[in-house]
């Protein structure tokens, strides 16, 4: 079905390949699961299969690729178009059209479905993925999620043999991830889609797959095998298969159901395995100065539909706040609000205690940064470094003023290296982390995060956990809008719970995450103790 011979593929400029003498063999109807660090040459793979490595990219090609017989090198994207459906990670970036079902519909005007089957098909389709009621929303109303559906709807509708996906849940929130994968799961098992699929969090796919390939990044062999046996050798794991390898479980557990089934044969202490009082994490004490940042009563509509409602909420200095909630409830127009990009129509937001309605956008970014779910509007400098430099003279610094060395948040980033190269050549993980660098490197006040872990391998998501904790400590707020629950279980103090535009859920991250159906971590929906959210939890219990 699909074949790779011996490929090496390089980027344009880079020294480095981003994939080396690489083979592989897909049967038709498999469903193959694609992860590894950032960076590591996931993305790559996948546009070698639709022909955008090489025609798009250039750079350098040797080796063959075959999709249904046809050789890449010699049968462009538009060629393999009608075998080979195709979602990118930033789904905004393949969007055409205007509206969700023209969007959907547009592939099959171009190869001239007949008018009854087309609007077949876009129900379908429609359906299959949850968005009916988006039918005839505008496209730039939605959310990222909302997005993310409506693109892997359009690469559906055209019923290609294989269909290929970047990533496809890293704006979905965790109900809407379920949906989309299990329609996945369906397609591949009930009308033998061959289905190739890189992503990052694993918890959500590893049991669908019928092979995993690990790919470790230039000059490391690629890992390729069943989902448990290439789990066991590598770094990068969900929580529930890095517990169940500290504790020696056999075989390793890639669902909860099976977890649960091995911790009732398992010898744990008794205090792990017994009802115990609910506890959260140490909370901070009353406060009596300025807020960092405080909505009271925020509404606000697009074109007369209801984004926020009523919102009311306040953030200390030094709190790491975390904004929950499905897709389109609300999380980034809140956002927007705080940062001024938005003003509210009912309401008010102060940052240190002064209204943003007196401030230009400029004045209130001296004080709050903020990364944007799509990294690539912040970076238009020549290097990374020119990145850097722009932002602190916008705030009146230099380098060698800077509150933090470039080269010091670089490393903390995982972008060591990097900081003479175009940031758009980056891989989308490298260009979320260059953003935060971009907005990071004058440690503001204030730091709003729109879904920061988009893109990010779970190395990279400690990193940049412990980075933002870091500063926490001294004093900055932190306000991250995302749908990672275990990185929410990791780092933050609190959660605020988002549906519909309304505060749902304010408080402790234990109380909110651990009486969540929707938004409990791994370690939590196995053990059912709201002491225990992490693996670390689990270990220091033992």
């Amino acid at each position: 079905m699909i074949e790779f011979e011996r490929v090496s593929y390089s980027y344009p400029g880079q020294a480095v390949p981003a994939l080396a003498d690489f083979s592989l063999h897909i049967e038709e109807g498999e469903f193959v699961l694609t992860t590894g660090p950032s960076g590591s040459g996931k993305s790559t793979l996948l546009r070698c299969i639709n022909g955008l490595v090489p025609h798009f990219y250039g750079g350098r090609f040797a080796g063959r690729v075959l999709v249904d017989g046809l050789d890449t090198r010699t049968h462009e994207p538009r060629d393999l178009a009608a075998y080979v459906g195709f979602v990118f990670q930033d789904p905004e970036s393949q969007f055409v059209a205007g509206r969700v079902a023209d969007e959907i519909a547009f592939g099959l005007e171009n190869f001239n479905v007949p008018p009854a089957t087309m609007r077949l098909r876009v129900e379908e389709v429609l359906d299959q993925l949850g968005i009916a009621g988006l039918r005839d929303r505008p496209l730039s109303t939605l959310s990222g999620g909302e997005q993310q559906r409506v693109a892997i709807a359009a690469a559906l509708a055209l019923r290609p043999r294989t269909l290929v996906l970047d990533e496809p849940t890293s704006q979905l929130d965790p109900e809407a991830a379920e949906e989309v994968l299990t329609a996945l799961h369906h397609l591949n098992a009930d009308l033998g889609l061959t289905v190739v699929l890189a992503e990052h969090r694993l918890e959500r796919v590893a049991q669908f797959a019928d092979r995993l390939i690990y790919l470790a990044g230039p000059g490391q062999d690629a890992l390729i095998g069943l989902p448990r046996e290439v789990l066991r050798r590598v770094p990068l794991v969900p929580p529930l298969v890095e517990l169940g390898r500290r504790l020696g479980w056999e075989p390793l557990p890639l669902t909860i159901k099976e977890g649960r089934q091995l911790l009732s044969q398992a010898s744990l202490p008794r205090s792990l395995m017994r009802e115990r009082p609910q506890t959260q994490r140490a909370g901070r004490g009353g406060y009596n100065g300025k807020f960092a940042v405080e909505l009271e009563g925020v509404s606000f509509a697009y074109d007369g539909h209801a984004a926020l409602r009523d919102v009311t909420l306040s953030i200390r200095p030094g709190e790491f706040v975390a904004l929950m909630g499905r897709n389109g409830s609300g999380k980034t127009t809140l956002l927007k609000q705080v940062v001024g990009l938005l003003r509210p129509d009912r309401g008010q937001v102060r940052v240190a205690g002064e209204s943003t309605g007196r401030l230009a956008v400029a004045e209130i970014a001296r004080r709050v940064g903020y990364v944007p779910q799509n990294p690539g509007m912040l970076l238009f400098a020549d290097t990374l470094w020119d990145e850097l430099r722009f932002t602190l003279e916008n705030h009146g610094l230099s380098p060698d003023t800077a509150p933090i060395a470039g080269e010091a948040l670089l490393t903390r980033l995982g972008l060591t290296g990097l900081g003479g190269v175009y940031p758009r050549d980056l891989s989308a993980g490298q260009r979320q982390r260059a953003a935060l660098a971009a907005v990071l490197v004058t440690q503001p006040a204030v730091i709003l995060l729109d879904e920061p872990t988009r893109g990010l391998d779970y190395g990279a998501k400690a990193e940049l956990a412990a980075l933002l904790q870091g500063w926490q400590r001294e004093g900055v707020a932190i306000l991250m809008a995302t749908h990672d629950v275990e990185l929410v279980a990791q780092a933050a103090d609190r959660v605020v719970l988002l549906s519909e535009g309304r505060v749902i859920a304010d408080g402790p991250t234990r109380a909110v995450l651990a009486g969540s159906l929707t938004f409990a971590p791994q370690i939590n929906k196995l053990f059912g103790d709201p002491a225990l959210l992490t693996v670390d939890d689990v270990l220091a219990s033992v």
